[in-house]
This record gives C-alpha cells, sequence and structure tokens, in this order.
C-alpha cells in the first residue's frame, strides 16, 4: 500500500511542480519536456526488461544444471545454520536456501548480471513455499530487505567509473562503502527480526557476523597502505575469476553428477525470456513515475530546499551536492548512475562530493526498482512492511555514507 502511494505522489507531485513552474515563468515548453521524459523513459524501461532477457535465458539454464546435479540442494545443507536463524519459517534443508547463497555471494563481489537472475530464481523458489500467492511471506520479506540493502564487499563498476573519470585513487571508497553497506544491511536485518520476533543471539549468526567486523578491520589496515591502481586491478580480477569459477562449478556439477548438462541447460533457460516479459509492467511503472518527478524540477526544488533547511541552523551542507545521488539512489540505478557521473565530472573524480557520490552509490540497491522487479516476478501485490524497512535501511545507509565521507575526505 505504501508504495502505491508513493507512486501516485511522484505523479502528482511532479505534474503539480510543472504547472507552477510553467505559470511562473510563462513558458510551457516544460510540458513538452515533461511529456518527451514518460515516453522516452517508458521504452527504456521495456528495453531494459528486454536487455536482461539474455542474461536471465544464461543463469537460469546454468541454474537449472546446478539444481539437476545436486550442488544447489549441497549448498542449502552448507549454510542451513545461518539461514536458519535469519529465516526460521522455510523448511530445513530447502533448495531454495543454496541459491539465496549465491544471490547474496553475486551480490557481495558486485556482479549485478549475475545477482539479479539469482534473485528472480530465489523468489520463484519462495513464492512456491507462500501459502498466500498474493501476498509476500516472512522469509520474501527478509530476503528482499536485505537484497535493497545492497551489501557489496567489491564495489568493481563504482571503481571502474571513477578510473575513467580520472581519479588519482579509483579503489579509495572501497573501505567507506563496505562499512557503509555493512550498516544498510545490518538494520535491515535487525528490522526484519524485530517485526518477525527472530532471535539473532545464535551462533550460527554471531559468529559469521563477527567474522565479517573482523574483515571490515583487517581491511582497512591492508587498504591504507596499499596501491590503488593495483587494489582495483585484483579486485575486478578476483570478480571475474569468481564469475567464471561459477559457471565452471555448475557445468562441472553437472558432468560428475553424470547428467546430460545440455539438455538441462535448454529447459532451464526457456523460462528466461518468460521472466523478462513478466517484469515489464512493473520496471515501466516505476521508472516513468521518477522521470516526471525529475524532468518537472521537483527534484531541483526538493534540494534546494534541504540545502537551505541544513545551512539556517548551521550544518555543513557541502554533502548536499550529493544530494540527488542521495534521493535517486532508492528509484533509480541507471538514474543515480547517471547523477554520480555527473557529480564526478563536475566536482572532480576526487572531490569531496566526488567521492560521496560513489559511497551512496555503493551502499544500498535500488530499493524500488528491486521491490517491482522481484516482487512483480511472481505477482506479489501486498508487500507488507518490505518497503518501510528498505526505506529506513537506505536512510541509514545514506547518513552513514555522509558521515564518513567527511571521516576519510573532509
Amino acid at each position: 500500500m505504501l508504495l502505491n502511494y508513493i507512486w501516485v505522489a511522484f505523479f502528482l507531485v511532479g505534474i503539480l511542480v510543472g504547472v507552477v513552474r510553467v505559470i511562473t515563468s510563462r513558458d510551457a515548453t516544460l510540458f513538452s519536456e515533461m511529456v518527451q521524459a514518460l515516453f522516452d523513459t517508458a521504452t527504456t524501461a521495456f528495453n531494459i526488461s528486454l536487455g536482461l532477457a539474455g542474461i536471465l535465458t544464461l543463469w537460469q539454464g546454468l541454474l537449472r544444471v546446478a539444481e539437476k546435479s545436486g550442488l544447489i540442494a549441497r549448498f542449502a545443507k552448507w549454510t542451513a545454520p545461518f539461514f536458519q536463524v535469519i529465516f526460521p519459517t522455510l523448511p530445513k534443508g530447502a533448495p531454495v536456501l543454496g541459491t539465496m547463497l549465491m544471490n547474496f555471494s553475486a551480490n557481495l563481489l558486485g556482479l549485478d548480471n549475475a545477482a539479479t537472475p539469482l534473485g528472480l530464481q530465489t523468489m520463484k523458489e519462495l513464492q512456491t513455499l507462500n501459502p498466500k500467492k498474493d501476498t509476500a511471506s516472512d522469509a520474501m520479506i527478509m530476503f528482499l530487505t536485505i537484497n535493497a540493502s545492497g551489501l557489496t564487499l567489491i564495489p568493481i563498476t563504482i571503481i571502474m567509473f571513477r578510473h575513467q573519470l580520472g581519479s588519482a585513487s579509483p579503489a579509495d571508497i572501497f573501505l567507506p562503502i563496505l562499512i557503509a553497506t555493512g550498516a544498510s544491511t545490518l538494520t535491515a536485518v535487525l528490522l526484519v527480526s524485530w517485526k518477525q520476533r527472530i532471535n539473532l543471539l545464535k551462533w550460527p549468526f554471531l559468529l559469521p557476523a563477527g567474522l565479517f567486523v573482523a574483515l571490515v578491520v583487517a581491511l582497512s589496515f591492508m587498504v591504507k597502505g596499499a596501491d590503488k591502481e593495483l587494489l582495483t586491478t585484483y579486485s575486478t580480477a578476483i570478480s571475474h575469476v569468481v564469475l567464471l569459477g561459477a559457471v565452471a562449478l555448475f557445468i562441472g556439477s553437472g558432468l560428475l553428477a553424470k547428467r546430460n548438462v545440455y539438455e538441462d541447460f535448454i529447459k532451464g533457460a526457456k523460462g528466461g525470456f518468460q521472466t523478462a516479459v513478466t517484469i515489464i509492467p512493473y520496471i515501466v511503472a516505476i521508472l516513468v513515475a521518477v522521470a516526471l518527478f525529475r524532468a518537472s524540477g521537483a527534484m531541483d526544488w526538493l534540494t534546494m530546499g534541504v540545502a537551505s533547511l541544513f545551512g539556517a541552523i548551521g550544518v555543513d551542507t557541502t554533502w548536499v551536492d550529493a544530494l540527488p545521488t542521495i534521493l535517486m539512489k532508492p528509484l533509480s540505478g541507471s538514474g543515480a548512475r547517471g547523477l554520480m557521473i555527473d557529480a564526478m565530472s563536475t566536482f572532480g573524480a576526487d572531490s569531496f562530493v566526488g567521492r560521496l557520490v560513489c559511497i551512496v552509490q555503493g551502499t544500498t540497491d535500488t530499493t524500488f526498482y528491486v521491490l517491482a522487479l522481484y516482487y512483480g516476478s511472481v505477482a506479489i501485490t501486498k508487500t507488507r512492511y518490505t518497503l518501510g524497512v528498505s526505506l529506513i535501511a537506505d536512510a541509514v545507509g545514506a547518513v552513514t555514507a555522509i558521515l564518513l565521507a567527511y571521516t576519510f575526505y573532509g
């Protein structure tokens, strides 16, 4: 229901702001720009959906191979203790736990193209266990809020953009992103656990959480004196090796199980295009609303209002130049990416704002897009408190990103 109100608000506020601007400026060309933004974005959303078809076909085929070979079942068994703590409603040893692990692993390594198909497959499997087919289950909510929180270990894409835009130290946002995205994900897990009355004070959860904290501390010492260009090269190589390793693992597991790997792949791949078609209406709905809100100038007004508010109470407003990226991030990944690149081009890749927008970009995922895509793929219309928790986690991540930017670069 909250998603419905926000979606409608984007349209109505965008149109209202557009009307006010036209009346005050006596220039009706803004209406043409707004209408053009609607049509262009609808086309873009359609192309994004179809662009996923090839990727979905590939990964759903590989997932079918992994499933039939028994690999996913083994993954589920190995990670069962941890996932049983945060997903207590799922049956012990459920195959979906293995797919879920692979989705989280892909997100950790910044492999978005691999994470999305794995996430969609997870949602399909969770839907088979869901007694109310139009309503998000507890397990779906936990899974999606973790995804929306965007836990990232190696932000490859952001490092590459920084390198292309002339940063002298393209990987120096590595540690701030890791800390900020950790704060966002922890917030999501704690809030959902509180809402679902999940007891997290168990070793299967505390041990990996403690190891993650230890990893952050260790990396902070390693990155401090490391050559940034070399770190970028190694990070990129590691991500690519992991991705190719996953493909080899899936195919190899099929061979070891003496399966007809090619036939299993084809059967799984057939569902890729159908999934891409299914999600088109949901992606169009979200992206056109955001586009109208932006084209009307409402986003600019919001930015200026926040700057005036914080300036009036004596708070430093240098961070406000990153506000468009902060606000856009939960709404549109491509929009936030474009605003990040624009900020780095305007202020410099190694400027305070340039670094801040990169940290923000790597801190959380595109909440509205993720919810629309994943819930839309299984026809869930009642998302319960998923959006509320995800937005709170986004806010925690954004505030943490700002504080870290002042700590590291201020």
